[in-house]
């Protein structure tokens, strides 16, 4: 029987980082919506493809959602890999130093 190549706690810290960065994903969108609307008096647009949206608006909200979404899912990340590094005294396996 083939051994698993994947360092122990590997399949925790994935499930670990998965689950925190679509949580945060998820608030930020939530935030976002609510000042979208804050901001602009409308309903941010459910789809900047929709020919009916205008250009502006679509790229606008691309833009913010794209750049907010990913600050926030790396920032839950790193979140979780200090928690992950205080519960077993060492970086996930998929986390190594850089450079090394």
């Amino acid at each position: 029987m083939a051994k698993s190549k994947a360092p122990k706690g590997s399949k925790v810290w994935s499930v670990f980082s998965l689950l925190s960065a679509l949580g945060a994903a998820a608030a930020a969108r939530k935030g976002l919506d609510v000042a979208w609307k804050a901001g602009t008096g409308r309903k941010p647009p459910m789809n900047p493809a929709d020919p009916d949206v205008r250009v502006g608006e679509a790229v606008a909200w691309a833009a913010l959602t794209g750049a907010s979404v990913a600050l926030v899912r790396m920032l839950a990340q790193r979140r979780a890999a200090h928690y992950y590094v205080k519960s077993t005294g060492h970086l996930p396996p998929q986390l190594g130093k850089d450079g090394e």
